[in-house]
């Protein structure tokens, strides 16, 4: 029973109905709509078919519409474009002119301001950096570190401390409320750099809005990162434009660090970029592909993401059923007991406020009650997702039922690690809820006759209550 969660992203090669539903079968948890390409009707439509496939399947998926966030590009290089060399000296200028070897064109009004001496431009996927060497009113002069041919508009990533990019920007604003209004459940937001830039996304469509996804991709958002989770309903570890801002030997660091921190707080995390990228093309992936995967489930990620492999990949399908084995294979070796009991310790000791204190001190009870018990399944009954998320945290080895009678809260749930969505009925009563989430969990066939089953919930009248009731129930 796999509990890493799958995040695939829809696109040519998996937007047609059947794709959409062998993947669903083949084990994707959430889907990605990648709102830098494509049109809003094109994801509307997209949206649609995942919603179709997850219903013939039988199966809760969620949608995460990913905002586009703020982009700096150089002005054309015309034709086959050119090739620079390392030590080649260019000029970076503002402007939207075409671009040539010896000075490129940036569309980026305040370049001349916000650059210094010893800062590292990078151009593109970061296949190509310089070095700036000196800034003056008329431009900013360059060292090429590395060489390589540059093509089309390339993006240039300028240092995020000095940036004065706004994220998220005004069209992202527009594309948030038109997913928001569209029903997705999940929006990321790109280029985080402070917890303030997701406040704003949230101001921006109120609470009834899609759960709120901060993409740590810079080096300011490092630094603010215990602010970020507070705020942010997920995080993503978007280690592609993180590898650009920073040293790439400090991102195998910075992974571990952002998961450990978000599985701390409760809060899902999903680990992405180059997950599988070989297997856009080839029908297997490398070595190193596989490790990369395995190490991410052991530092504890809720969810491992695929973009290009998924999107334009020559077999969608196949990429989901290799990620599933990879992360199947992993689960068996992960070091989850021992986890928990950190997390155990480092509670007793963390200064938590009100509600929120007994709902982790619950949970953990909890954990510790289905170890000694040996029970089939913990079934957290939520309205919100909070119950399931913070046990969720713990990592157990029974099975785990997000039970809920919010069909939004569900897909939701779907991110969670471990976390099997089951829909559940309202119920006036603490003693009903219990019961009838049995019932549904045993109709469900995740527990049998004679298992145990350990039920957390809190009072069904409360709104945003403490969950403060723990029943072990033999099924009879």
């Amino acid at each position: 029973m796999r509990r890493t969660k799958i995040v695939a992203t829809v696109g040519p090669a998996s937007d047609s109905a059947e794709v959409l539903l062998a993947m669903v079968r083949a084990g994707v948890d959430m889907f990605r709509l990648n709102l830098s390409h494509g049109t809003m009707d094109e994801h509307l439509v997209r949206l649609a078919s995942v919603r179709s496939a997850a219903q013939v399947a039988g199966k809760v998926v969620a949608v995460l519409a990913d905002l586009p966030g703020p982009k700096i590009r150089a002005g054309r290089f015309e034709g086959d474009g050119v090739q620079v060399t390392v030590g080649l000296r260019v000029k970076l200028v503002p402007g939207d002119e075409p671009s040539t070897a010896e000075v490129i064109q940036v569309d980026y009004p305040t370049l001349l301001h916000d650059l210094a001496v010893g800062d590292r431009v990078v151009l593109g996927d970061g296949d190509i950096s310089m070095r700036v060497r000196s800034v003056d009113g008329y431009g900013a002069v360059a060292e090429m570190l590395t060489a390589g041919r540059l093509r089309g508009r390339p993006g240039v990533h300028v240092p995020s401390e000095r940036s004065r990019l706004r994220a998220p920007t005004d069209e992202d604003l527009v594309l948030l409320a038109a997913m928001a209004a569209a029903g997705v459940d999940y929006a990321a937001v790109s280029f985080v750099r402070s917890a303030a830039d997701i406040t704003m996304a949230r101001d921006a469509i109120g609470t009834k809005g899609p759960a709120l996804i901060a993409k740590i991709e810079t080096r300011a958002a490092m630094d603010d990162l215990a602010a970020i989770i507070e705020v942010a309903d997920a995080l993503m570890v978007a280690r592609g434009d993180l590898g650009i801002e920073c040293a790439l030997e400090e991102v195998p660091h910075m992974q571990k660090q952002i998961i450990r921190s978000c599985v701390d707080a409760g809060v899902p995390v999903i680990t992405a970029t180059q997950m599988l990228e070989s297997m856009i093309t080839a029908a297997q992936p490398t070595r190193a592909e596989v490790s990369d995967v395995a190490n991410a489930v052991f530092d504890g990620t809720d969810a491992v993401m695929l973009s290009g492999e998924t999107a334009i990949g020559v077999d969608p399908v196949e990429v989901i059923r290799t990620m599933a084995r990879i992360v199947e294979r992993a689960e068996a070796e992960a070091q989850y007991k021992g986890w928990a009991q950190r997390l155990g310790r480092a509670q007793r000791k963390r200064d938590s406020a009100g509600e929120l204190r007994v709902t982790q001190a619950v949970t953990h009870a909890g954990w510790a009650a289905a170890e000694e018990i040996g029970v089939s399944a913990i079934v957290c009954c939520t309205r919100s997702g909070l119950t399931a998320r913070a046990m969720a945290r713990y990592r157990p080895l029974a099975r785990l039922v997000g039970a809920s009678p919010d069909a939004g809260v569900m897909r939701r749930l779907a991110l969670s690690w471990g976390v099997e969505p089951l829909r559940v009925a309202e119920y006036a009563s603490t003693d009903e809820l219990v019961w009838h989430a049995v019932e549904a969990v045993v109709r469900a066939k995740m527990a049998a006759v004679g298992d145990h089953v350990l039920v957390l919930a809190g009072d069904p009248k409360s709104t945003g209550g403490a969950t403060d009731v723990m029943r072990v129930i033999r099924v009879s």
